[in-house]
């Protein structure tokens, strides 16, 4: 697989943040990553990029528990996006939530392509390599 060009990071712990753009970088796995600490922030990014699909991030790593806007909430307001964004960009969540009844109901949706439990690790991305 090639590097991905661009991936954005969803999640309101900058620590985490910190830690997946660095595993990110060092795997080499994509060429740029974006980094937004609320769903509402990454919505309004992506929103942003209508004129430069582009700038679309091929991948986005996205927490389910937030504040305000959760990782629910961002698929649904996902789901309203223009063709462009959502062909583009594929959904990986990657959250520390263990509640299966959460699990069950975020891998049905149709935008997510993958779940892992935090923390991202080397293992992780080879086996993302492996369903992307």
């Amino acid at each position: 697989m090639l590097p991905k060009k661009i991936v954005m990071l969803v999640d309101d712990n900058d620590t985490d943040n910190f830690i997946h753009r660095r595993l990110l970088e060092l795997t080499g796995f994509c060429e740029e990553i974006v980094v937004k600490n609320s769903g509402k922030l990454a919505l309004e990014y992506l929103e942003s990029l209508i004129p430069t699909p582009e700038k679309i991030p091929e991948l986005i790593f996205l927490d389910i528990n937030m504040p305000v806007v959760d990782g629910f909430v961002f698929l649904f307001e996902f789901g309203a996006f223009a063709d462009e964004i959502r062909n583009r960009a594929k959904v990986v969540i990657l959250t520390s939530s263990d509640n299966k009844k959460d699990i069950d109901r975020i891998v049905d949706n149709d935008y997510v392509v993958h779940f892992i439990t935090k923390p991202l690790s080397e293992e992780a991305i080879e086996e993302l390599k492996k369903v992307l």
